[in-house]
This record gives C-alpha cells, sequence and structure tokens, in this order.
C-alpha cells in the first residue's frame, strides 16, 4: 500500500477507528492478534505465539537520551558518561527488572527529512541499549520529543508519516534484539487535543513499527498526557501483544510542589505535606498571598488525599484492564524532590507502589537521577537514597 495514500486516507477524517485498524491488518497483511478480550480461536491462538514479557519494576533513565541540559547538549561525550555501566549495574542490584529509555527523535534525524540520520548518535544509542541489556535489564525504548514536535503531529498528516517511516527503520535497527528485552514506545505522553486523531496517529505508527518487528512488545497510551482518564477513554488497538500505559502524579500540588513549569504557583509552593487534610494544610494555606493559589491548597486538604484515595485511584484503570483483557503498565509515577518533605514523598511513592501491585500492575519510577531521582550523582558516585529503595519495596542493602 502506498504510505502517503495510508496516511491521507487513513489520518486526515479521524473518528472511524475500525476502518484505522482494517487498514492497519491490511498494511501488515496480518493483525499480531485479535481485539484485548476477544476470545475466539483465532485470538487464542495468536496470544500463545506471543512472548510473555513482564516489566515489574522498573526506573526511568531520563536527562541521556531526551531532556538532556542546554548547557551541555548532546555531545558524545554527554552521551558516553551521564549513565554508565555501574549505573545499570547499580539497577539491577536493587532489584530493578528494566529501564525506559527516554529518547527525543529529533535528536537523530532531521523533521523534514527522515533520511537525514545522525550516525554518531544512532550508534550511541545502539551502545547504550546494549549496555542495558548486557546488565540483565529489559529495555523500553521510549519516543519521547519535544511539545513543538508531538503538536506537529498533532496537526500535519506530512510530519506524521515522516515519523512513521522513522520508526520502521528504528524498530528495525533492534529487531534483532532479544523479544523479551526490547520493547517499543510509540510516544511519550502525545499531547494531542483530538484524541480520535490519536487513535488514528498511534494506530499508523504501530503499523509501521509491526512492519520491521512483528514479535516485540509495544506500550500505547491515551492521547493527552497518558493520564488515567485519557487511557479509559481509548479504544484498545487491535493487536495482542501491546501494553498500555498510563502515568500518575496525582495530586500535581504535592508531586510537582517547587517545580519551575507546568502550573505557575506550583514553583511557590514549599513542604506541602501528604497525607493532605484540612488541618495539616492551613498553616501553608495561610503563609500564602495569592487567593488562587490558597483555594487550590485548601482544597487539597479537603479532598484528604492518602492511600485510600490513590487506590480508589488506580482502581478504575485496573478494573478497566480486566474488561479489556490487557495488560498495563504504569511507567511514570513520582515526586520532584527539591522542597517536598523526605517523609512524606517516600509515603506517596510506597502507596503508588502499593496500590499498582494489589492489580499486577507494573510500574517504571520517574526517574534514576534527576530531580524525581532514586540516587543523587556526587563526585562521579550514585548515592542511594534507600529511604525511596525501600518505599518501592526492594531492599537497600542488596
Amino acid at each position: 500500500m502506498d504510505r502517503r495514500a495510508f496516511i491521507l486516507g487513513g489520518i486526515a477524517a479521524f473518528g472511524a477507528p475500525s476502518a484505522i485498524d482494517a487498514q492497519m491488518v491490511e498494511e501488515r497483511k496480518r493483525p499480531i492478534g485479535a481485539m484485548p478480550g476477544n476470545q475466539n480461536a483465532q485470538g487464542a491462538a495468536e496470544r500463545e505465539t506471543q512472548p510473555v514479557l513482564a516489566l515489574r519494576r522498573g526506573l526511568n533513565l531520563s536527562h541521556w537520551f531526551a531532556q538532556a541540559p542546554r548547557t551541555q547538549g548532546y555531545s558524545q561525550e554527554h552521551l558516553s558518561v551521564h549513565t554508565t555501566a555501574s549505573d545499570l549495574a547499580l539497577i539491577r542490584r536493587l532489584g530493578f527488572d528494566h529501564a525506559r529509555l527516554s529518547v527525543d527523535p529529533a535528536l537523530l534525524f532531521t523533521p523534514a527529512d527522515v533520511e537525514i540520520v545522525q550516525g554518531d548518535r544512532l550508534q550511541a544509542l545502539e551502545r547504550a541499549v546494549q549496555m542495558i541489556i548486557d546488565a540483565d535489564l529489559a529495555v523500553v525504548i521510549d519516543m519521547h520529543p519535544s511539545s513543538d514536535f508531538k503538536k506537529a503531529l498533532g496537526r500535519d498528516d506530512g510530519d506524521v508519516e515522516r515519523f512513521a517511516d522513522f520508526w520502521r527503520d528504528i524498530a528495525g535497527r533492534f529487531a534483532r534484539r532479544p523479544v523479551e528485552r526490547v520493547v517499543f514506545e510509540i510516544l511519550n505522553e502525545p499531547e494531542f487535543a483530538d484524541r480520535y486523531r490519536w487513535s488514528g496517529v498511534q494506530g499508523k505508527l504501530l503499523a509501521s513499527i509491526r512492519q520491521a518487528a512483528s514479535r516485540h512488545t509495544v506500550i500505547v497510551s491515551g492521547h493527552r498526557w497518558a493520564s488515567i482518564d485519557e487511557l479509559l477513554s481509548l479504544e484498545p488497538v487491535r493487536d495482542a501483544n501491546v501494553i498500555y500505559n498510563f502515568h500518575f502524579y496525582l495530586p500535581h500540588i504535592f508531586t510537582h510542589q517547587g517545580a519551575v513549569w507546568g502550573m505557575p504557583f506550583w514553583r511557590h509552593l514549599v513542604a506541602v505535606p501528604y497525607p493532605s487534610s484540612v488541618n495539616n494544610v492551613a498553616p501553608l494555606a495561610d503563609l500564602l498571598s495569592d487567593d488562587v493559589s490558597r483555594l487550590l491548597v485548601m482544597r487539597y486538604g479537603h479532598e484528604q488525599w492518602n492511600g485510600t484515595r490513590i487506590r480508589a485511584e488506580i482502581q478504575q484503570v485496573a478494573a478497566w484492564a480486566t474488561k479489556r483483557n490487557v495488560r498495563l503498565i504504569c511507567n511514570e509515577f513520582g515526586v520532584y524532590r527539591r522542597v517536598a518533605p523526605a517523609s512524606d514523598r517516600a509515603r506517596w511513592i510506597g502507596d503508588v507502589r502499593t496500590a499498582l501491585e494489589m492489580h499486577g500492575i507494573g510500574w517504571t519510577m520517574w526517574d534514576y537521577a534527576g530531580d524525581f531521582g532514586l540516587v543523587t550523582k556526587q563526585s562521579g558516585q550514585s548515592v542511594v537514597d534507600d529511604v525511596i529503595v525501600s518505599a518501592l519495596g526492594l531492599d537497600p542493602r542488596s
């Protein structure tokens, strides 16, 4: 099938997922699996041929192949030393079984011409993936572009087609790696305003991956920030070997206190407590001069965020997955650690991790050594936060 005809015919209209799925099947010649939850003989047989990949406990490797500091950029030195074999050995020793590697596609190719590839950076990525595998970890290759890149996908069919070509090439590069070690994640937090368009775009990208890597697991998500409610509105894809992903940072007023991005008032918050109650947020609210900020802090107290509330949220997505017979992962959750009370941060992380594991949902904490990190880099050494390791249900003495 002509790729341009596919993109214009399958994406321009959006809002007819069944037609898009039919085109996916035609382009791939055969589906990888039946619709999740379909118990027909063909679907059951295809499920049996798929590798069973369990991503149970993981860490995000951020600011390496994506989100690099502006002052440093993606120099060969940065790509070589930011995360080392020693870091990966430590991650494995602590009991993690996978790492999610954020990759900015603009690092590797020119958006206007997918044929122009940054060869040295691609080789560095291949070395990094192999280094993670050699550390006895599975690796999720997560396409993690800028907001501008994602917004272009939301409005420009040509950009979608070029990105699909890019994904086909990248998947082909790693298709020979073991299926139980390499996972492809289509797009981090897509930021699409139109969920119907995202359904079509995600289907197109999945089909491109499948042309080059028919047996590797692929991670899919909802249309904007990969939140629970966006996942619940997602029509499952016609592919049995996918994992459905969501991110969990609720409530942001606690997890993102002190952050200098996102909501403007976050940067002014310090020592927001968890769990929340009317009484324990009142002293903080009294210190805020902005009326809206004070309202939101008091609202957080009245909402009484605690382990029970978190379990209720995650119960909803677990029920959605059970109904559709699909696999789940939460591949981002964490607390910005600059000003959050350390003990409250650990308690929130422990409550989320416990809620996920209650339902057999794998998880990947954000992140290894960044602003939400498990470790702090000091003079070239990684200092582990033992309290957070324990909150994750692992043994810091490992």
